[in-house]
C-alpha cells in the first residue's frame, strides 16, 4: 500500500461490505422466485445457512488461508481497515456459495448442500482468492497476481468459481425429475416479481461489490460505480435482444439474468475500461446468457436458475476483456500477453474449482444421501425438508389430493386473511357447482335407467303377446280367405249376377293382403324376441323362385310390370328354411313391383359366387332412392317421406324383414339404388348352407 488508509476509506469498506451483504438477500429473492412454490422456504433456508458456514469458516481459517498473516503496521489497522477488510472479503466468499444453492435447487437435500458449502467456503474460494488476491492487503502476491492476472472484484475469483462449483454438483446430483421428459416444459418460475425484485437488490449491492474493491475511498470509485450501472443496462438489452432473437418473445427471465450478466462481464475490467466500453462488455455478457442456457438444455445439464450462463459464462468473457479492451497503460501489459495472463488464471482457477468440487461432492455422494427422492420433489423440499408449508401450498395440496382420489366435489380448507382466500373460496363454489351438476346427472341417469328398463319391458311384452297371438291372428284370417276361395270356385248369389262373386274375390284379396301383413309383423317379432327356429332342409331353388314369381304375378299384371326370372341349370341346391326363403324372395319381388311404374321390369336370379356362397338378386327398373336413404329404409315401421306412405302403403317391414331372415341363416345383404333408375338387392347365404358343401364336410 503507498499510504495509510484513513478512517473515511475504513468506513467505505464497511459500507462497501454492507452492499455486499445485501446482495445475499437479493439472491434469495431472486431463487425464490425462480423455483417453483413447493421449494421457496427450502431455498430461503439455504441461502441463510449458506452465509452462516460461510461466515464461521472464512473467519477460522478461510481468510488465513487466502491471506496469510495480516501485519497490523503494514496494514494501518490503527483505524480498523484490516479489518473491514477482512469483513469485505468474508462477504465475498459467501456470494460465491451462494451461487451454488440456486443451481441445484429443487432437488439437494437441506444437508447434502451444507456440505456442499462447506466444501466451496473452505476448499475452493480461500485457495483460488489467494492465487488472485493474496496480495491486496500489503502481504506476499499470489502467484497469478505476480504474474499480471487482473481479476479486479472477482468475475472469475468469485462467479465463475460459484459457476463451476455449480456444475460439478449439478453433474454429480443430475437433473430434476421429469425436467427433460418429452413433451414437458421447463419448470416456470413461481415469481418473476419477486425475481425482479431480487435482482434489483443484487444490482444495487453491486455498486459496493465493485466500488469497494478499490479498498479505498478514492477518484476511481465514481467511475467504477458508473461503469458497472452502465454494464447492468446494457446486460439487460442484451439478454432481452437474444431471447427475441432465438424465441420471438419479450422474456422477462431473459432480461433479468442479461442484467446479471453484464455485471459480472464487467467486475473483472471495470477499473481499466472507459464508459463506452463498459457498455460493450455489459451487452455481450447479457446476450451470451441465452445461447449458453440454451446449450445446457441441450446437453441436459439442470441448472435451475441459470448460474451457469450468468457467472460462469458472463465471468469467462469479462475476464478475458481485461486483454480485450484494457487499457494496457493501466494493466501493464500489452494487449495479447495480458491475454494469456488472463487465459492462464480462467483455465487453473477453473480446474482447481470444477476438480475439487467434482471429486469432493463424488466422495461425499458415496456417504450421505444428497439428492431427494422422486416423492419428496414431488412434495417439494419445502415440506420434505423442513415441514413447512403455507396458505398456498395448503391449497396446492388439498387440489392435489382431490385429483389424486377423485373427490372433485370436496370442499378445500380456507385460510381466512391469508393471499390465497379468495381462491379456496371460489375454488369450493366451483367444487359445490360439480356436486350440484353431478348430483342432477345421476338422477336424471337413474330415471332414464327406469325409463329403459320399463320400455325394454314393455317390448319384451309386446312381442311376447304378438307371438302367442300368431295361432289367434291366423286362424281366423285363414278361414276368411279359404271360404272366400270356395264361394269364387262355384255359383254363388242369385243366377247370372256376377257381383256376388267379384265381392269374394274382394274378400279374398283383402284377405290375403291382411294375412301378409300379420305373417310380416309377427315374423318381425319372433325375430325380436329370439323365438323363431329354423327348419332347415334341402330347398330347389328353381322351384321356390318360380313360386314366388307365380305369387306377385297378379300384382305384376295389375300394374303392368313385367317379370322374369333366371336360375342357371347347374345351380346347387340351397340348406336353409324353405318359407323363410320363400318369404325372402317374395317380399323383395312384392316390393320391387310396388315401387316400379307401369312398363317397368322386375327380374329375380340366383348364382353361385366365385367364394362357394349362393346369391339371391332381385332387381328393378323402378324408382330407386337416394344413396342416403338406403340406411333408413333398413329400420322397422320407417318409410323415407309421407308420399310413399301415402301412394304405396304397406308397414315399412319388407327390406328390414328380409335381412333380419337372411342373418337367422348366417347370410348377407346389399342393396344398390339410384333415384330414378331403379334397385338391386343381393341377399347372399354363406358356402356352408350349400347342400354340395354339407356334403363335402359329410365325406
Amino acid at each position: 500500500m503507498s499510504s495509510a488508509p484513513t478512517l473515511l476509506d475504513t468506513a467505505w469498506l464497511v459500507v462497501a461490505a454492507g452492499m455486499v451483504f445485501m446482495m445475499q438477500g437479493g439472491f434469495c429473492a431472486l431463487e425464490a422466485g425462480f423455483v417453483r412454490a413447493r421449494n421457496t422456504i427450502n431455498v430461503a433456508a439455504k441461502n441463510v445457512v449458506d452465509f452462516c458456514i460461510t461466515g464461521a469458516l472464512f473467519w477460522a481459517f478461510g481468510f488465513l488461508l487466502m491471506f496469510g498473516p495480516t501485519d497490523p503496521a503494514v496494514s494501518g489497522d490503527n483505524n480498523g481497515w484490516a479489518t473491514a477488510f477482512e469483513l469485505f472479503q468474508l462477504m465475498f466468499c459467501g456470494t460465491a456459495v451462494t451461487l451454488v444453492s440456486g443451481a441445484v435447487a429443487e432437488r439437494i437435500r437441506f444437508l447434502g448442500y451444507l456440505l456442499v458449502s462447506v466444501v466451496v467456503a473452505a476448499l475452493i474460494y480461500p485457495v483460488t482468492g489467494g492465487w488472485a488476491w493474496a496480495g491486496m492487503n500489503g502481504g506476499e502476491a499470489g502467484w497469478l497476481e505476480a504474474r499480471g492476472f487482473i481479476d479486479f472484484a472477482g468475475s472469475t475469483v468469485v462467479h465463475s468459481v460459484g459457476g463451476w462449483a455449480s456444475l460439478a454438483a449439478i453433474l454429480v446430483i443430475g437433473a430434476r425429475t421429469g425436467r427433460f421428459a418429452n413433451g414437458t416444459r421447463p419448470p416456470q418460475p413461481h415469481n418473476l416479481p419477486l425475481t425482479a425484485f431480487g435482482m434489483m437488490f443484487i444490482w444495487f449491492g453491486w455498486i459496493g461489490f465493485n466500488g469497494g474493491s478499490t479498498l479505498f475511498m478514492d477518484d476511481q470509485v465514481a467511475p467504477i460505480v458508473l461503469h458497472t450501472m452502465l454494464a447492468g443496462c446494457f446486460g439487460g438489452l442484451g439478454g432481452l435482444g437474444a431471447a427475441v432473437l432465438a424465441e420471438r418473445k419479450l422474456a422477462v427471465d431473459a432480461l433479468l439474468n442479461g442484467v446479471l450478466g453484464g455485471l459480472v462481464a464487467i467486475t473483472a475490467s471495470v477499473h481499466v475500461v472507459e464508459s463506452s466500453e463498459a457498455a460493450l462488455i455489459g451487452a455481450v455478457g447479457g446476450f451470451l446468457v441465452v445461447p449458453a442456457g440454451f446449450l445446457l438444455a441441450r446437453l441436459r445439464i439442470d441448472d435451475a436458475i441459470n448460474v451457469i450462463p450468468v457467472h460462469l459464462v458472463a465471468g469467462i468473457w469479462g475476464t478475458l476483456c481485461v486483454a480485450f479492451f484494457g487499457n494496457p497503460e493501466m494493466t501493464g501489459k500489452p494487449w495479447l500477453e495480458q491475454l494469456q495472463i488472463q487465459a492462464l488464471g480462467i483455465v487453473v482457477i477453473g480446474a482447481w474449482a470444477f476438480g475439487v468440487s467434482f471429486v469432493m461432492i463424488r466422495l461425499l455422494s458415496l456417504f450421505v444421501r444428497l439428492r431427494a427422492t422422486v416423492e419428496e420433489e414431488r412434495v417439494g423440499l419445502n415440506i420434505s425438508e423442513h415441514q413447512a408449508t403455507s396458505a398456498a401450498l395448503d391449497l396446492v395440496d388439498a387440489m392435489e389430493q382431490h385429483f389424486q382420489s377423485g373427490r372433485l366435489t370436496d370442499p378445500v380448507p380456507v385460510e381466512v386473511g391469508s393471499e390465497v382466500e379468495m381462491v379456496a373460496r371460489q375454488y369450493n363454489r366451483v367444487a359445490l357447482r360439480v356436486r350440484a351438476d353431478k348430483e342432477r346427472m345421476e338422477r336424471t341417469v337413474r330415471e332414464l335407467e327406469a325409463a329403459k328398463t320399463e320400455a325394454e319391458a314393455a317390448s319384451r311384452a309386446k312381442s311376447s303377446f304378438l307371438a302367442n297371438m300368431s295361432h289367434e291372428l291366423r286362424t281366423p284370417l285363414n278361414a276368411v280367405i279359404g271360404f272366400s276361395q270356395l264361394m269364387t270356385s262355384r255359383t254363388f248369389g242369385p243366377l247370372g249376377d256376377t257381383r256376388y262373386e267379384e265381392y269374394a274375390r274382394d274378400i279374398q284379396d283383402a284377405g290375403t293382403h291382411l294375412l301378409n301383413l300379420v305373417n310380416d309383423l309377427l315374423d318381425h317379432s319372433s325375430i325380436e324376441s329370439k323365438k323363431m327356429e329354423l327348419k332347415e332342409r334341402e330347398i330347389d331353388l328353381q322351384y321356390a323362385i318360380s313360386a314366388a314369381v307365380r305369387f306377385v304375378e297378379p300384382a305384376g299384371a295389375r300394374g303392368q310390370v313385367t317379370l322374369a326370372q333366371h336360375v342357371p341349370e347347374d345351380m346347387p341346391e340351397l340348406y336353409a328354411d324353405e318359407r323363410l326363403v320363400r318369404q325372402v324372395l317374395i317380399n323383395l319381388l312384392s316390393n320391387s313391383v310396388k315401387f316400379t311404374e307401369p312398363g317397368g321390369r322386375v327380374e329375380v336370379s340366383a348364382r353361385k359366387e366365385p367364394d362357394g356362397r349362393i346369391a339371391l338378386v332381385v332387381a328393378d327398373t323402378g324408382i330407386g332412392m337416394k344413396r342416403e336413404d338406403i340406411e333408413r329404409a333398413m329400420e322397422p315401421f320407417v318409410q323415407l317421406n309421407d308420399s310413399y306412405d301415402k301412394r304405396y302403403g304397406g308397414t315399412g317391414l319388407g327390406l328390414p324383414l328380409v335381412k333380419s331372415m337372411v342373418q337367422l341363416h348366417g347370410g348377407t345383404m346389399t342393396i344398390d339404388s339410384i333415384k330414378g333408375n331403379g334397385t338391386t338387392v343381393i341377399v347372399r347365404f354363406p358356402e356352408a348352407r350349400t347342400v354340395k358343401m354339407l356334403t363335402d364336410a359329410a365325406d
